[in-house]
């Protein structure tokens, strides 16, 4: 179990999401790779990809509210949870990553990339549902992630109002070809 420190001294035990920041092995061996699995069905990955955004999201906020403090000098938890990201794309194959939509981008990389995109932050502007697409094997799904007032002073600087805007999370997982 890891805890996180602030110079006022311990400041809570961490998560059990950022405990994967950290994956180390006693032994120094690369960790095993699950055996090789035939993708979910549609269904089933569209299932997958709403309850890992509502983790992520529910944990974004969390880990925002309990563990970020601007003077203490701590990475913003949404650049510390890519580390997850890339964890959960090596050993799930699931691949995750920000998107800005209203406010300003905090990482360039955070900006619509292609078609499907730049529909979803149009998509998430209107409605907030879901933005979906199936290609080639590959499942998308692109969804609001809540920016509360909280999150305004850097997301939304020249804000008028304390009302919610949102980013997004995009995540694209493979599914049986012929669905």
């Amino acid at each position: 179990m890891q805890t996180c420190t602030t110079k006022g001294g311990i400041l809570s035990v961490c998560i059990t999401t950022l405990l994967l920041l950290d994956h180390v092995r006693s032994d120094d061996r690369p960790p095993a790779k699950a055996p090789e699995k035939q993708p979910p069905s549609l269904a089933e990955a569209r299932a997958r990809a709403q309850l890992l955004h509502e983790t992520l999201h529910s944990t974004l906020h969390v880990v925002h509210r309990d563990f970020y403090r601007e003077d203490d000098g701590l990475p913003i938890p949404a650049a510390s949870m890519t580390r997850v990201f890339r964890h959960l794309e090596e050993e799930q194959g699931v691949v995750l990553r920000w998107l800005a939509v209203d406010g300003e981008a905090m990482n360039v990389d955070h900006k619509a990339r292609d078609d499907f995109e730049r529909a979803a932050v149009k998509a998430i502007q209107a409605d907030q549902k879901p933005f979906e697409s199936r290609e080639g094997g590959v499942y998308r799904r692109a969804a609001a992630i809540t920016l509360r007032s909280e999150c305004l002073k850097c997301h939304v600087p020249n804000r008028k109002s304390l009302e919610d805007r949102f980013a997004g999370l995009i995540i694209s997982m493979p599914f049986a070809a012929g669905e």
